[in-house]
């Protein structure tokens, strides 16, 4: 039985540090080589394009600008095709609402289902008039981009490319 525990707390935790690692990883205040602010708005980004250097360590400002509920998500386009399903499923459990998120809703739901609860270190959701930090180390030279999940947003061009220089 113990044996059949710890492959359930070791084989996700090993199959998701692989993705994400390919990103880069979460960064340290101390090591912050610069400092970008992110404006977005009803579906878009301002501004919609940056250029990092391969272990540049950066700290986006993100505030949402715009009337609705937005994500400033750091990955690659296969990595939010497989995160919009659980921007959904928080949509249709009415924690995702159009212009707030259910907090209290979100905490109680991520009891149950850990992902619910969107603490992902690539990543900030935020309700209109919020802002927050996110500090990211760019530790590969792949394909990504910044992007907002919440169903819809994507497929309306709420996306802006990283290109590593």
């Amino acid at each position: 039985m113990k044996k059949l525990i710890l492959i359930f707390i070791f084989i996700p935790n090993f199959l998701f540090a692989g993705p994400m690692k390919a990103i880069g990883v979460k960064g340290n205040a101390e090591n912050v080589d610069r400092v970008i602010k992110v404006l977005m708005y009803d579906n878009y980004y301002q501004p919609n394009k940056f250029q990092v250097k391969k272990n540049e360590t950066i700290k986006f400002v993100v505030e949402n600008k715009g009337q609705l509920v937005h994500e400033f998500n750091i990955a690659t386009k296969e990595m939010h095709f497989k995160h919009q399903p659980e921007m959904m499923i928080m949509a249709e459990n009415e924690i995702l609402l159009v212009d707030k998120i259910d907090k209290k809703k979100m905490q109680e739901m991520s009891k149950k289902n850990p992902a619910m609860a969107h603490s992902h270190s690539n990543s900030v959701l935020l309700s209109p008039g919020e802002s927050a930090e996110l500090i990211w180390k760019f530790s590969n030279s792949v394909d990504i981009e910044a992007a907002c999940n919440v169903p819809g947003h994507y497929d309306a061009g709420m996306v802006a490319k990283i290109d590593n220089i």
